[in-house]
């Protein structure tokens, strides 16, 4: 029994789904930095190892879709950055899964990350080495580009990020090698890690130029409504990938499969769980936006436009989470040809 063969209740959505102007613009370079980076299919580069993607599959995973879905208010230039982080945050995983995942090769998966972390520096300084592929490749000219001025800031706590990213990848094929499903009680936190949600708080800046205040941003209040959002877009995802992932790539790190385990309850049970648990984690995000937040804010003392700028970011960060779900929903990389997936 698979996923798909379940009746299963709708992943909710309160946020309407608004779309980047500049999506056009978008696509018709969509896979200019992708192919220069030697990702797909054509590139003459020194690794031997085949291209992540072939043209039509890097097309039917709609990228420039997600980005404009998700950032619906950034600019052509702050889309474009997001859109070939987002490139290269798919090519890690699809290049991890086929290199490592499918052979089981955990050492050469860490020496892999080792090398990567080369690339993830806070500061600038010595030289890191030259890049082997397309994913240091990627990443490599990424960090000439996602840190300007008015992003600065974001330096160091994006490559921690980042590390956090691809570290969870070397532990998830750790766990698939030995067949240890995580359980539930530690699945969310390290899913965090394995989804990169933690660079989400940035996107959500880049777009709408607005940061959470200082004075709040580390109450408690703002800490768990973040948690919330980035808890949505993992778990969200497990749904939308289980086939994918389970079936295909023999993945343990699934919160089906972890509800089932951790629950002692069967496919047809875990998955409506699985879903009324991502579900309640976006009500945790609405109820703290909505009732939490503004007591907070009043005690606070926060003036008009540190108000107004705090509004601004809540609203990008609902957009994000409305383009990510109409991606889930319709993307070929989670609907395949049997029919988009009910209420992923």
């Amino acid at each position: 029994m698979t996923v798909r063969a379940v009746e299963v209740p709708l992943l909710w959505m309160p946020y309407a789904l608004r779309i980047n102007p500049h999506l056009p613009a978008l696509h018709q370079e969509s896979e200019s930095w992708a192919r220069a980076m030697g990702m797909l299919d054509g590139h003459r580069g020194p690794s031997a190892r085949p291209a992540i993607w072939t043209r039509a599959t890097f097309h039917a995973m709609t990228v420039d879709q997600l980005t404009a879905w998700t950032l619906p208010d950034a600019s052509l230039a702050d889309l474009r950055l997001n859109h070939r982080f987002n490139i290269w945050a798919l090519a890690w995983d699809d290049y991890f899964a086929s290199a490592f995942k499918q052979t089981g090769d955990l050492a050469g998966a860490r020496a892999f990350t080792t090398r990567l972390h080369a690339f993830l520096r806070p500061e600038r300084g010595p030289r890191p080495p030259e890049p082997a592929n397309a994913v240091e490749r990627g990443i490599a000219d990424l960090q000439q580009q996602l840190f300007p001025p008015r992003l600065a800031h974001w330096r160091t706590e994006f490559n921690r990020a980042l590390a956090r990213y691809i570290d969870a990848g070397v532990e998830e094929l750790a766990n698939s090698r030995s067949g240890r499903i995580p359980h539930l009680i530690d699945y969310a936190p390290f899913r965090r890690e394995s989804f990169a949600a933690y660079t989400a708080p940035y996107s959500v800046e880049l777009a709408t130029g607005a940061r959470i205040p200082e004075q709040i941003r580390h109450s408690r209040t703002v800490r768990a409504l973040l948690d919330a959002f980035m808890d949505f877009m993992g778990l969200a995802n497990d749904i939308a990938s289980y086939e994918r992932e389970v079936h295909e790539e023999k993945d343990v790190n699934n919160l089906v499969l972890v509800v089932g385990t951790s629950l002692g309850i069967s496919l047809r049970d875990a998955v409506p769980a699985a879903l009324h648990l991502v579900n309640a984690r976006l009500r945790d995000f609405e109820h703290l936006r909505r009732s939490e937040l503004p007591p907070l804010v009043r005690r606070s003392g926060l003036d008009r436009d540190e108000r107004a700028e705090l509004e601004t970011w809540l609203e990008g960060a609902c957009a994000f989470l409305s383009g990510l779900h109409a991606w889930y929903t319709g993307a070929p990389r989670y609907a395949p040809g049997d029919g988009p997936f009910p209420g992923a």
